[in-house]
Order: C-alpha cells, then structure tokens, then sequence
C-alpha cells in the first residue's frame, strides 16, 4: 500500500502510541483523523500534522460512525490504526473485597469491543473502495500486548481484554478476506507511553531494565516503524507481531 494521499483513523491518536503513528502517516503524505476523548491534546496533534479531531469514545456505535464519516469525506479511507485503550490494575480479590466489576466490563468495552466496533465500522467503509493494483482496499492494525500472553498480578481484566484482541485477528482477517481487507495486530512490550510515565521513575527504570535487548522502553517511534512496514508489506495478514525486545513478563 502507499501511503501517500490515502485517509487514516488512529484511535488514541492525541497521546502515546497513536500520537507517534499519526505523525509517522502524516509525514508519509497521508491525511490522518485522530479519534480520542482528550479533545485538547487530539486537537493540537491535529493542528501541527495538517490532520482532523473527532472527539470519540471508540466503544460508541455513533461515535464510530462519525469518524468513518468524517474519514471518507476526506478521501480514500485505506486504513485503521486501533491504539485506544485503557490500563487499570486490580486484583481479582484485594484488600478491600473483590475486583469491581464496572472496572472489569469498562476495559472490556474500551478496548476489545471498542476496537472491533472500529474494525467493523472502518472494513465496511473499505470494502466500498476501488481496489489498488494488488487487490487491496484497506489495512486494519490493532493494539494488543505482551499482557495477552504474560499477564501479570492485577491485570486481570486488561490482560483479557487483549487477549480477546488476539483471538479475533486471525478469524477477522478471513471475514475480510474476500474483500482484500488485511488485519493485523501489534502486541507491545514495555513501551515509555503516558500510562508508564505515571509510574514513579525507579519503576520506570526497572522495567526498562528488564527487556533483554534493547534494554530500553520502547517508543512510539518503534510501534509506529512496524505500522508503516504493516501498510507497505502486503503478505503480512492475519498475525499478532509481539514488538517486545525479547521480554517476558514476570508476575509481578
């Protein structure tokens, strides 16, 4: 795929990860439509990247629907980039009683059905599109974890909301098959994001030092260097790529 000129969602796409990929697509050439809740921040972004801001809570059927809107009218939307998401920590059973069930079914929403409702919402949108040379009308890439794999002590509820992300690539790049949509996902380590920087800097430290090699956080220059090799390599579909530094989660 070429980026140059085609339309772009990133989800999350004020802060972190999404905000790296959105600049990365924007420097490609692309127009890029960041949809987050933090309106202030998703507008600069927006501003300095020549993009738009949709103010979305990626769980919302018509939040969705108004970012493809927006997307599509802004030309050939040719790709998703799933990067919203939520990490709270609780243990099943703690101190003060059992894990709190909102928090339980709020992570679930935002980001496993919030990401597939973006999914669905996007492919269906693509699937209009005439299609490249190859075949293609759109790439889907979500954001998954090592916690899918490695969950660790009070991440119960994270730890299965992408793991759910993982379970459905596979199914969702054969839905989609017919209509030369690719799916992907990228399954982070360790990565320095404003969810990490709000952990006290020894805790930071320590993390870093635990990924075998590079034994760094990983950026959202890193995730967004994937994103751009997932747009342009056209075999690559139906697969969770762990972009983890070899790390291995322990559990605590």
């Amino acid at each position: 795929m070429q980026i140059k000129g085609k339309v772009f969602i990133v989800t999350g796409g004020a802060s972190g990860l999404g905000e790296g990929t959105a600049r990365m697509l924007a420097g490609e050439g692309a127009k890029v439509v960041i949809a987050d809740m933090q309106a202030d921040k998703g507008e600069a972004v927006a501003r300095e990247i020549g993009g738009a801001f949709m103010k979305c809570d990626v769980s919302s059927e018509a939040d969705g629907q108004a970012v493809v809107a927006k997307a599509t009218s802004l030309g050939k939307l040719a790709g998703l980039v799933n990067c919203a998401g939520i990490a709270p920590a609780e243990k099943t059973v703690g101190k003060n009683g059992p894990h709190r069930l909102d928090v339980y079914t709020r992570t679930i929403m935002v980001n496993l059905v919030g990401s597939f409702n973006m999914i669905r919402l996007a492919a269906d949108a693509m699937s209009r599109n005439e299609p490249e040379a190859t075949g293609e009308r759109g790439v889907l890439i979500s954001t998954a974890s090592v916690a899918a794999y490695d969950g660790q002590i009070g991440q119960a509820a994270y730890a299965a909301s992408k793991g759910g992300v993982v379970g459905m690539t596979l199914p969702i790049a054969r839905d989609l098959a017919r209509s030369g949509i690719r799916n992907m996902t990228i399954a982070p380590g360790i990565f320095g994001t404003p969810m990490l920087f709000g952990m006290p800097k020894e805790v930071q430290d320590a993390l870093a030092a635990g990924v075998p090699f590079p034994s760094r956080l990983g950026t959202p220059e890193d995730y967004a260097k994937l994103v751009r090799h997932i747009l342009e390599n056209d075999m690559l579909n139906g697969e969770v790529i762990r972009l983890d530094g070899a790390i291995r989660l322990a559990p605590k």
